[in-house]
């Protein structure tokens, strides 16, 4: 009675191993894939940030040299940064360097490349508005003021919203419109703390009365 007993309980266990023991291998394997998988994609995103973090580094040390930037060199890591890491933050960070030396160097129209390539798709709103009020500038030195203007409709991010109105007044001044200039640049004050508003912008507002009187 008691062999027989255990036969059927082998028998059991033999059965319901046929019929969930596939599937249970299948799924443990599939939950250690998916473990190790994690670690892995967590790993290499810990070392990709590590990549990106050196290479802006030593962009940052070519745009920084006290002798003057290394133009070339600048200009080599910020494709090497795109190419490896294109759409990150340092990437990005990146374009808003290789812009800046461009400019220093009077090389506007690689300036302004560089930042639309951030504007296009910005990785956050922070680097959006640099590269937005960045561009503008750079747009109103080739003579395109208008086009400038046009980057700064809208409301900016509360951290930006003053530098964009100040700039919006600033291309308004190039374009000889005094009363749209003095309204920018008056909002932006609003926007400022008392201390903050005292300066250039106090400056700006008091040529434009001196202008009007």
């Amino acid at each position: 009675m008691s062999s027989g007993t255990e036969e059927e309980q082998l028998a059991q266990i033999k059965d319901w191993w046929q019929r969930n023991g596939k599937p249970l291998l299948l799924g443990a394997a599939a939950a250690l894939v998916l473990v190790f998988g994690w670690q892995y994609w967590q790993r290499h995103q810990l070392n990709q940030s590590h990549s990106a973090s050196a290479l802006y580094q030593q962009l940052l040390n070519a745009a920084l040299e006290q002798e003057g930037a290394d133009t070339a060199e600048v200009s080599r890591l910020g494709n090497l940064l795109q190419k490896e890491f294109s759409g990150s933050h340092y990437a990005q960070y990146g374009n808003l360097f290789v812009a800046k030396v461009a400019v220093e160097s009077g090389r506007l129209d690689d300036a302004a490349t560089e930042l639309q390539v951030v504007l296009d798709k910005p990785a956050d709103k922070t680097l959006e508005e640099l590269a937005r009020q960045r561009l503008a500038r750079v747009l109103a030195a080739q003579g395109k003021a208008e086009e400038g203007l046009a980057l700064l409709k809208g409301d900016a991010i509360e951290a930006f919203a003053a530098s964009r109105e100040e700039l919006r007044g600033d291309l308004l001044v190039k374009l000889q419109r005094p009363d749209e200039a003095h309204a920018a640049y008056s909002k932006a004050k609003e926007l400022l703390s008392q201390d903050a508003a005292i300066g250039g912008l106090q400056l700006k507002l008091d040529d434009l009365a001196r202008g009007e009187a």
